[in-house]
């Protein structure tokens, strides 16, 4: 209350899901009502209302769309006058998007006001009465976007222009485009027919622009360009005309479609999203200019309808639609839990890193520690049981270390994992990863678990939100600090869709998509024949054998690539019991083959196999530059991607923020340079996966300050692929890392040290496991010379075994070097008899 004083309200239990606070104030002015579930406060507590008398004929307003709201759904408030002054009051809504707002006289002194936030954000309600805001306007409302699901696709329409260039290959050619304002983007580069360079790029500016054509950072004969852009060309979202009915209502499982016309427009491409209670299938069609769209809800409820050409709304956009029809029965189950910091990892001390991995073997699991500098050493690997494992080092230097888990040659989910040694500056939600079986595949009636890495992201809340045909019983339970284990158990098989948030802020890859089996039914008959392990290769075709075990009905299936896309299967019948599954991979990396029967997952679908030699490391790649930290809308940036030692893979990059972004990727002799233009301020998202793995670090949440060029949205994504070549560094005296050592920490001890016999193996031990990371140096030099044979193997944690073969007799002198300086005892003096 007002007075600072507490009164509880009562509690009504509708028996609908829902529940009634029933309070009678007993003071005038601002109230708080404080809602907590399970000691946690629920999402906008505490919510504030003003309560006035409305016996002194003062104008007064109350109703949640005051304080809070979900975005795409209706926010409701009533305004109340005695004296019915109600035509004389104007209410409008300004925020994160524009707002449409509806108000209804009831002709008894009350207002009914609707209106329905396009998106999350900050929203300014205003009520004025003759021009003069009522008390307590302009209220603060908080849009959040609880249970939205987003679904978008992209046309390109760019302007293409031809270059008097001439060059065999064009993977290590970059171009960019400078508007007469400045404005600079990257523009994508072809290999045209008649062996001429061409580019194309989306107008924006009219007049003389360059276009800058390099190679490995020099610029090509003639470069910069100069092309002529006119006013015809440039891409004016104001003359997009739509017709159709889709954009006023629509209806649940029905394609809506509604018909843009761009013939007059000018060079742009469409942009087309849609955001509501479901996610919708889009479908976009171009027939020169006229682009036929339409979109697909399973709910019904409030949609929002974002469509942009050229980077602009068309009139009208964001339009709000009211769709109508049957849903998908579809039931939803959150829960929520607070996570602590975690404990901060100090040099010297062992640390550990704890996850439970169901159905995996001990023998089948190594691990590997990388530290800032680069230096890499097998971590200890403890097999607690029940299939959990602690990975265990001690950090000997501050900053962001790598540890890498595989079992059976594959990368565990959410490996590679980022472990911070010391204090961590960047938090956040894009710093949780979650992975496992129970994000892929899972049965009825049964666990499905995952892991949830929280450690690099600070305190928060993390919600975990499971929706489907039935209703999710889900557990969290910390295994150790800054890792989760959860589980959840549904009853009806289906597709399922899981979502975490740190925060309010979906993690990485989030919502995951997962197949749920029956419990029972012919699909868990079904069993794959042997799927090969190894050989396989791109372009080459692969058949693998599906038992039905006396199931009866049909297999359909289809091939996910590294990259994303989809393919379908050849599926044919064998035999009365048995299928042939034959697909082509057309690139290298982990494919996944999704088989269902009778529209129901079998059992191990998806599964996984790898194409091609998988020597490729997301471990070792790393991400950096000022592109990585900050940018400016307008300006042009980059930053480089490492790809030394880190195999062949498939690199994607992928960019989220307030615009789509102009960007390219080209090679250089250390990896790959990625540049890209934001068009307007707020926060970006990089994402950098390799061969399907975050790197470590991604996603990177970049800044962007200054003016906007194009009008923002609310996420708009861009992405790029490219298929990688084996890497070595040309600079290797540049690529030395940091040694941090202390050589007299070192400890030797074996005979080899003093004497030796000639022509046999002779040996001794080097022990620098206290002594930092550098690099051994050993070399033996007799009265005629280097000694002939001597090897150095590294039997882990810094332990050396050193063995040597002498042929002559007498005194030898044998150095040992930890990097610069020698090791306690060095040089050793060895006889030989």
């Amino acid at each position: 209350m007002p007075s600072g004083k507490y009164d509880k309200p009562v509690v009504v239990d509708n028996h609908d899901g829902t529940v009634t606070f029933q309070y009678e104030p007993k003071e005038l002015g601002t109230h708080e009502l404080h809602i907590r579930y399970n000691t946690e406060p629920i999402q906008g507590s505490p919510y504030k209302f003003h309560v006035d008398s409305i016996g002194n004929g003062i104008i007064t307003a109350y109703g949640s769309g005051l304080v809070h709201g979900v975005a795409g759904e209706p926010c409701n408030i009533t305004v109340s006058n005695k004296n019915n002054a109600i035509g004389k009051i104007d209410v409008s809504v300004e925020g994160a998007a524009k707002t449409e707002v509806s108000c209804h006289d009831n002709k008894d002194g009350t207002m009914s006001v609707t209106y329905v936030p396009p998106s999350p954000g900050e929203y300014k309600v205003s009520i004025k009465a003759g021009n003069q805001h009522i008390k307590g306007s302009p209220f603060i409302t908080k849009v959040t976007a609880e249970g939205r699901k987003r679904s978008q696709i992209t046309i390109g329409h760019s302007s293409e222009v031809t270059l008097d260039v001439h060059e065999k290959e064009v993977k290590c050619l970059n171009a960019s485009i400078v508007a007469p304002s400045g404005l600079e983007e990257p523009c994508f580069v072809k290999k045209r027919q008649d062996g001429s360079l061409g580019i194309s790029f989306t107008p924006r500016e009219e007049g003389e622009h360059l276009v800058n054509v390099k190679k490995i950072g020099n610029h090509m004969p003639g470069s910069p360009f100069k092309i002529n852009v006119l006013a015809k060309d440039i891409g004016n979202a104001s003359k997009v005309k739509v017709t159709g009915d889709g954009l006023k209502e629509g209806k649940t499982h029905t394609e809506n479609q509604f018909v843009l016309h761009t013939s007059d427009a000018g060079f742009g491409g469409i942009n087309f999203s849609v955001e509501g209670r479901s996610t919708a299938e889009l479908k976009c069609e171009d027939k020169d200019g006229v682009i036929v769209c339409s979109y697909k809800p399973a709910e019904p409820g409030y949609y929002v309808i974002n469509l942009k050409f050229a980077d602009h709304h068309i009139p009208g956009s964001p339009f709000t639609v009211k769709v109508i029809g049957a849903g998908s029965n579809i039931i939803r189950e959150t829960i929520k839990k607070k996570i602590d910091q975690a404990p901060i990892a100090d040099i010297g001390q062992e640390t550990s890193l704890i996850f439970r991995l169901p159905g995996s073997n001990a023998f089948d699991m190594a691990a590997k520690v990388t530290n800032p500098t680069g230096v890499t050493d097998d971590a200890v690997i403890v097999d607690r049981e029940d299939c959990l494992y602690g990975i265990y080092f001690t950090p000997k230097e501050p900053g962001i270390h790598t540890i890498s888990v595989r079992c059976k040659e594959i990368h565990i989910p959410g490996s590679p994992f980022q472990f911070t040694v010391g204090s961590n500056l960047i938090f956040g939600a894009h710093k949780v990863h979650a992975g496992g079986l129970g994000l892929e595949r899972g049965g009825a009636n049964e666990d499905n678990e995952f892991n949830i890495y929280t450690r690099e992201a600070g305190p928060g809340i993390l919600c975990i939100s499971v929706e489907g045909k039935s209703r999710a019983d889900i557990n969290i339970k910390e295994i150790s600090p800054g890792m989760f284990c959860v589980n959840y158990k549904v009853s009806d098989a289906g597709e399922y869709r899981v979502g975490i948030k740190f925060n309010d802020e979906p993690i990485p890859d989030s919502p995951f998509k997962v197949y749920i089996l029956p419990d029972v039914g012919e699909a868990r008959k079904i069993e794959l024949g042997h799927v090969p392990d190894a050989g396989l290769q791109v372009n080459k075709p692969i058949a693998f054998t599906i038992q039905m075990n006396g199931a009866k009905g049909l297999i359909d299936g289809k091939v996910v690539s590294p990259s994303g896309g989809e393919d379908d299967c050849f599926v044919s019948p064998i035999d009365e019991d048995s299928w042939a599954l034959r697909f082509i991979p057309r690139e290298n990396g982990i494919h996944q083959i999704h088989l269902r029967h009778n529209g129901t997952h079998i059992p191990q679908s998806p599964f996984r196999i790898v194409i091609g030699h998988d020597d490729a490391d997301p471990a070792a790649v790393q991400a950096s530059g000022n592109g990585l930290k900050e940018c400016k809308s307008g300006v042009k940036t980059d930053f480089l991607i490492n790809t030394c030692n880190a195999g062949a893979g498939q690199l994607a990059v992928t960019i989220d923020g307030p615009s789509k972004v102009s960007m390219d990727c080209t090679e250089v002799p250390d990896g790959y340079k990625v540049r890209y233009t934001p068009l307007a301020p707020g926060d970006y998202f990089v994402t950098i996966k390799y061969n399907g793995y975050h790197i470590v670090g991604s996603p990177f949440k970049v800044q962007c300050t200054g003016m906007a060029v194009a009008e923002p949205g609310t996420m708009e994504s861009s992405s790029v692929v490219v298929e990688t070549v084996v890497k070595q560094s040309k600079h290797k005296s540049d690529q030395l890392p940091r040694f941090r050592s202390n050589p007299s920490k070192i400890t030797s001890k074996g005979p080899g040290l003093k004497k030796a016999i000639t022509h046999k193996m002779n040996s001794f031990q080097i022990n620098c496991q206290d002594a930092g990371n550098n690099i051994l140096f050993v070399s033996l030099y007799g009265p005629k010379g280097p000694c002939d044979e001597i090897h150095v193997k590294h039997s882990g944690r810094n332990i050396y075994n050193v063995t040597y073969m002498v042929k002559d007799r007498g005194e030898h002198i044998l150095i040992a070097k930890y990097g610069n300086d020698h090791i306690p005892g060095s040089p050793f003096k060895v006889d030989c008899t």
